[in-house]
């Protein structure tokens, strides 16, 4: 299946072939050249994929030189409509591939167990959803950290270095409520969960449970805001991201990225800073030549970029400047005489809007 998959890919250059072979996205040869132009100039959001629905897109380069994307994804769009997981990988970040899916609820699980066990008696095609999966590759295999809409997360580890499956599950039924659950690899091999804006937890080196309490960590001068942490390390520094509605109530106004910094990952981490406006959940990431992207998504209602910078919207309402589909936006994070410096590089995601409720 996965050879089939790649020969359509190569068929329909410039198309993301989903899981219904009948559903591609077509790229036009002006809007590739346009999209490589936007890579190369890093100043300008760029839009992907169309109208592909997803939520919480997550990106991580391997050392086999793909990209890997993972996202949030309605049953819907699944093979027999069942509650499941499914990656992409891109060479270039135009061109995805759509990998067999990877895990669904009709196979025998752990944790499907724990999801029927939760699940209300009132069930319809998305009464279990596996939300915010991140795929990484450490130590020659692949961990894969994800949540549900019924309050259960889990962690899945592949037999070795292929994405597929079985998939192990060393937490066995579940791991525990861990909102939007992320993984930060420290430099001695000892990996960090990051979850629950924010909480950071160490793994056992071979992830088969937890190795010391959670730890709560956020900003000096106010709480990160609700969901989406991710945490990277610049030279030195650890940047705490998270994410938060620009009004503090929920889907009014922007959905906006936030960080604060450290000097140990367990802090103490300095106050609240803006990263990004209409950047929510999103999840900074190097490409092959060490540039910064973010990931966005829609979140709210769509509205172009000139309706959003006028200020003009109601702070009552969600709305977003990016469209259904992939969008990635140039950023630089850097460090200068001990401070760190997260840019955004196109204007229009770089200000706070008038509603925001923090100044800056």
């Amino acid at each position: 299946m996965w050879i089939f998959i790649g020969l359509l890919l190569l068929t329909f250059n410039g198309c993301i072939i989903q899981t219904n072979e009948n559903e591609k996205i077509p790229l036009s040869p002006a809007d590739r050249k346009a999209i490589l132009q936007k890579l190369e100039d890093r100043n300008e959001a760029i839009h992907l994929l169309g109208d592909y629905w997803m939520r919480d897109p997550f990106i991580h380069l391997a050392s086999d030189g793909y990209y890997y994307m993972s996202t949030t994804r309605q049953n819907d769009f699944f093979p027999e409509k069942r509650t499941g997981m499914q990656f992409y990988r891109s060479e270039n970040l135009i061109d995805w591939e759509v990998m067999p899916q990877l895990w669904d609820i009709g196979k025998p699980s752990k944790w499907k167990s724990t999801l029927e066990a939760k699940a209300t008696s009132n069930k319809d095609r998305n009464w279990a959803m596996v939300w915010a999966p991140e795929v990484h590759f450490i130590n020659n295999r692949w961990v894969i950290v994800t949540t549900s809409n019924q309050r259960s997360a889990q962690l899945f580890l592949t037999e070795g270095s292929e994405l597929a499956g079985p998939l192990h599950e060393p937490f066995g039924a579940e791991m525990g409520h861990q909102h939007d659950p992320s993984l930060f690899m420290e430099e001695d091999g000892t990996p960090w969960l990051v979850a629950k804006c924010a909480e950071i937890r160490p793994l056992k080196k071979d992830f088969s449970g937890f190795a010391g309490p959670a730890i709560k960590v956020g900003p000096a001068d106010r709480k990160m805001g609700h969901e989406g942490c991710y945490i990277v390390k610049v030279e030195d520094k650890y940047v705490l991201f998270g994410t938060a509605w620009s009004t503090d109530r929920p889907r009014n106004g922007t959905y906006n990225l936030y960080y604060a910094v450290a000097d140990q990952i367990q802090g103490p981490y300095g106050p609240r800073q803006f990263a990004g406006r209409c950047l929510g959940h999103g999840t900074p990431f190097q490409d092959k030549q060490g540039n910064w992207w973010c990931t966005a998504f829609l979140n709210g209602k769509y509205e172009s970029k000139e309706r959003v910078l006028s200020n003009q919207l109601d702070d009552q309402t969600a709305y977003t400047m990016n469209p259904q589909g992939l969008t990635l936006v140039p950023m630089d994070i850097s460090v200068a005489d001990g401070e760190v410096i997260v840019e955004i590089l196109d204007p229009a995601y770089a200000q706070p809007g008038k509603e925001e409720i923090q100044l800056f």
